[in-house]
């Protein structure tokens, strides 16, 4: 499956909050949506959900026009839409109904969930009386009812502690092995980091990025260089090529430092200026930046 956003545009009230927003998400892969509070993140989920009209633009599956309510989509909204005072099986059972489930279907699926996130004990609890945490999971458990081809996760890991998180993570991956198409939203980096394929970037309504993770991470570290020397300290061989080295930035990082070369000198240059200056260095190889890295490269870092 591919699934299109195709140019978005959104305003509320005459201001403009999305801007000719467009990706493509496939199936088989997780596609991490990004961007700071604010940014536009979950307006976007909203109009691909058919919350609301986008103004202009389209949303495209296999060439035809999307529509939620036709399609097998599990969805997970950042406004959480279970009721409080409701036993959880026996709502489980009502969403999964309300995607074309039969009840002996629905309450197979919940049951699954329940079991898989540790909550079988709480299925006749009122929804209300659950940590916010095992809320969470019961959120996540309707979003997965009836094996949906397509997935979307809006803040899934909001709430969650370190093992549930672990859980998700392991849901989400097998997701992506059975070959669901698989999009979520979300500020924590390295979540993304850990099993997207595809990222897409957005802030304050607009289109920044969108491609292969590991490809936007090479392309982003190929003006940068980690060296280190066992005769000098960090800070030694910091002081050393800042006052001998043109066209450079040093950062210290642990045991090393991080070199960003400017005014498109290539590393070929900087290693021979090295050389002629009698600076030896004993170890230098490609730097990788982290996602956080280049989400802040790209968007700063205010509120990110």
């Amino acid at each position: 499956m591919k699934l299109e956003i195709k140019n978005i545009n959104k305003s509320f009230s005459g201001k403009q909050v999305l801007h000719d927003i467009s990706f493509t998400v496939t199936s088989g892969k997780a596609m991490g949506f990004l961007g700071r509070n604010g940014a536009g993140k979950t307006t976007t989920i909203r109009a691909l959900m058919d919350v609301f009209k986008a103004d202009s633009g389209e949303f495209l599956l296999d060439g035809q026009t999307f529509d939620p309510s036709t399609s097998k989509v599990g969805y997970l909204p950042e406004e959480r839409g279970l009721y409080g005072k409701e036993k959880i099986l026996s709502q489980l059972i009502y969403f999964g109904t309300l995607r074309g489930a039969t009840s002996t279907e629905a309450k197979k699926s919940a049951e699954y969930w329940l079991e898989r996130f540790g909550l079988t004990y709480a299925k006749n609890h009122k929804l209300e009386t659950l940590s916010k945490g095992n809320q969470q999971k019961v959120q996540i458990a309707q979003a997965l009812l009836n094996d949906p081809d397509i997935i979307i996760l809006d803040e899934p890991f909001s709430g969650l502690d370190p093992v549930n998180s672990i859980v998700l993570e392991e849901v989400i991956q097998e997701s992506i092995q059975k070959g669901k198409l698989v999009i979520f939203s979300s500020h924590q980096m390295g979540y993304v980091e850990a099993f997207c394929d595809e990222i897409t970037l957005i802030d304050h309504g607009h289109f920044i990025l969108s491609g292969n993770l590991q490809d936007i991470k090479s392309k982003m570290g190929n003006s940068r260089l980690r060296v280190s020397s066992l005769d000098k300290d960090p800070s030694a061989l910091h002081q050393q090529l800042s006052t001998q080295i043109s066209d450079i930035e040093i950062e210290e990082d642990d045991h090393s430092l991080i070199i960003e070369l400017k005014q498109q000198k290539s590393k070929q240059a900087f290693l021979k200026e090295c050389f002629d200056k009698g600076i030896i260095l004993d170890s230098f190889g490609p730097y990788e930046p982290s996602l956080q890295e280049v989400f802040i490269k790209l968007v700063g870092e205010e509120n990110a």
